[in-house]
C-alpha cells in the first residue's frame, strides 16, 4: 500500500512500437470503422423511412445497429488517435468513459439479441400467435428492458473505480478493459474481479441459456417444415444470429474469466478485437444487408423513393 499513487491517466497497449506499422492499424481501423458506421447508419435510416419495415424484427434491428455504432465508438477511434499521434496515453476519466460505455452497450446488445432469438422463436414456432405476443406493447417494453439492463450492468461495473491502483497505469489491452485494470489495482482484486466477473458471467450465461433453448425449439420446428427450400430458408435466417452469439459469448468468456496472466497480450489483443470490433462490422450484413426486404429498401433509398411517401410506424413512435 505504501506504492500507492494518484493515478490521473493510463497507458493502452499499442499494436506495435513500430510508426510504420502503427499508421497501417489506424487505417486498417480507420476502413473498419468507417465500414460499421456506413452499414449501421443505412440500417437505421432504411428502417425509419421505409413503412414496409416497421416491424418488430426490424425494430429491434434498429436497435442493434444503434449499439453497434456506440459500442464501436467507445473503443476504435480512440485507438486510431493514439497510433497517428504516437502516445498511448487516456485520461483517467477517459478510461472511465470507455469501460462503463463500452459494458453499457454490450449489456444492451446482447440484450437485444436475446429478444431477437424469442421473436424468431415466436415467428416459426407459433406463427399464428406472432401478431398478438409481438404486439406494439410487448416489443416497446422488451426494447425498454433491454436498455434497463444496460443500467443494471452499468452500476454494477462502479464498483471497479472504487479501488485503487498502485500497480502501474499500462492497461494490456488497446482500450480500458476491466480484466487489465483489476490486475493493476492496489487492493487485493481476487474477490473484486470474482463479483463482477460472476455478475457479469451470470447475467449473460442466462440470457445465452435462453437463446439456446429458443433454438433448439426453432430448429425442432423447422425440422418438420415438409418443403426442403422452407428449411434451407429458416435456417439460414437463424444459423447465422447463432453463429454470431456464440462468436461474442465464447470471447468474452474467455477475456473476462480467464485467469489475469494465463495468455500472451497478443492473444488478449485477438481476443478484444473479436468481441469488440468485429461483432458491430458483421452484424448489419448478417442480420440486414442479406434480407431481400432490406436490399430492396437499400435500392429505393438510393433511388430516392423511400422519401416520398414515408409513413411513421406504429413501431417508431
Amino acid at each position: 500500500m505504501s506504492n500507492c499513487t494518484t493515478v490521473t491517466d493510463f497507458l493502452l497497449l499499442g499494436f506495435s512500437e513500430v510508426q510504420k506499422l502503427q499508421i497501417l492499424h489506424s487505417v486498417v481501423f480507420l476502413g473498419i470503422y468507417l465500414s460499421a458506421l456506413v452499414r449501421n447508419l443505412l440500417v437505421i435510416i432504411i428502417v425509419v423511412v421505409d413503412h414496409h419495415l416497421h416491424t418488430p424484427m426490424y425494430f429491434f434491428l434498429m436497435n442493434l445497429s444503434i449499439l453497434d455504432l456506440g459500442s464501436i465508438s467507445v473503443t476504435v477511434p480512440k485507438s486510431m488517435a493514439n497510433s497517428l499521434s504516437n502516445t498511448k496515453s487516456i485520461s483517467y476519466s477517459g478510461c472511465i468513459a470507455q469501460v462503463f460505455l463500452f459494458i453499457f452497450f454490450a449489456a444492451v446488445d446482447f440484450a437485444f439479441l436475446t429478444i431477437m432469438a424469442y421473436d424468431r422463436y415466436v415467428a416459426i414456432c407459433q406463427p399464428l400467435h406472432y401478431e398478438t405476443i409481438m404486439n406494439r406493447g410487448a416489443c416497446v417494453q422488451m426494447a425498454a428492458s433491454a436498455w434497463i439492463s444496460g443500467i443494471i450492468y452499468f452500476m454494477q461495473i462502479g464498483k471497479i473505480f472504487a479501488l485503487t491502483f498502485c500497480g502501474g497505469n499500462k492497461v494490456n489491452q488497446f482500450f480500458c478493459e476491466i480484466p487489465q485494470l483489476l490486475k493493476i489495482t492496489c487492493n487485493d482484486s481476487y474477490l473484486s474481479e470474482i463479483v463482477i466477473t460472476s455478475f457479469l458471467f451470470f447475467l449473460g450465461l442466462s440470457c445465452f441459456a435462453f437463446i439456446i433453448v429458443s433454438y433448439v425449439q426453432i430448429f425442432k420446428a423447422v425440422l418438420r417444415i415438409p418443403s426442403e427450400r422452407g428449411r434451407h430458408k429458416a435456417f439460414s435466417n437463424c444459423l447465422p444470429h447463432l453463429i454470431v452469439v456464440s462468436l461474442l459469448v465464447c470471447t468474452a468468456t474467455f477475456a473476462y474469466l480467464k485467469p489475469t496472466s494465463s495468455s500472451t497480450s497478443g492473444l488478449d489483443l485477438a481476443v478484444a478485437v473479436l468481441y469488440s470490433v468485429v461483432p458491430p462490422v458483421i452484424n448489419p450484413a448478417i442480420y440486414s444487408m442479406r434480407n431481400k426486404e432490406i436490399k430492396g429498401a437499400l435500392r429505393k433509398l438510393t433511388a430516392g423513393k423511400l422519401f416520398k411517401k414515408n409513413k411513421i410506424s406504429r413501431f417508431l413512435p
